[in-house]
């Protein structure tokens, strides 16, 4: 997949919808321009739905989880110290368990009323369902509120399960564990410039992460 121009190359996840138009009109245009697979079998929609999924969930999921990794290890001075050891794919996974960057996994809408908890969710109400919350429910981990690096038992859904489950996952975890891993290494004095409590996050319901992370190296 190419693109020979781009309209407009900052867009943020609230921008998103007015990205799109604004890429279709552009498109429409100048047709010239206009994104194309090598044998051509997708629509335009499909390739810029794509291209927006490549961006979010293949930039911006690793950003988030680069910055609250780092967080939970610089506010956790045990953590800390068992990290600088060598960041693992242990880790990386408690990482993801315990401050995933994704919140929520995608809508899901039910087919027919269903009940849960005695709760009735009527046919076709959105539904999300927290993984934040089963990351850290007492029944399925031990001690959940801790963050434990090496944690073996940790069947955490951040990269989503079954046939939804994410293909750009082994990639992700290589990126935290080598980023991580380099940082620890080359600045091993690194420490927050600022209380825990006066860091800034995205205003995001559904994604976690940081606007800035000031640092001391």
């Amino acid at each position: 997949m190419s693109a020979t121009h781009s309209p407009r190359s900052r867009c943020s996840g609230r921008r998103a919808p007015g990205c799109r138009r604004t890429a279709q009109s552009s498109r429409s245009a100048c047709p010239e321009h206009q994104l194309r697979d090598e044998e051509d079998r997708l629509t335009e929609d499909e390739l810029t739905s794509a291209a927006f999924l490549v961006l979010f969930a293949g930039y911006e999921n690793t950003v988030n989880l680069l910055g609250n990794g780092l967080v939970a290890l610089l506010t956790d001075p045990a953590a800390l110290a068992r990290a600088r050891n060598g960041i693992t794919p242990t880790t990386v996974d408690e990482l993801l368990r315990f401050d995933p960057p994704p919140q929520l996994a995608i809508r899901r809408f039910p087919k027919e009323d269903v009940v849960i908890g005695g709760v009735t969710v009527p046919k076709g109400e959105t539904v999300l369902l927290s993984l934040v919350s089963a990351h850290h429910d007492p029944d399925r981990f031990a001690a959940p509120e801790r963050l434990d690096l090496d944690r073996t038992d940790n069947p955490h859904l951040a990269f989503g399960h079954g046939p939804h489950y994410c293909l750009g996952a082994s990639l992700a975890r290589v990126e935290a564990e080598i980023g991580l891993g380099t940082l620890l290494t080359r600045f091993p004095n690194v420490a927050l410039a600022v209380p825990e409590s006066e860091l800034q996050w995205r205003g995001s319901f559904r994604n976690r992460g940081l606007r800035t992370l000031p640092v001391t190296l």
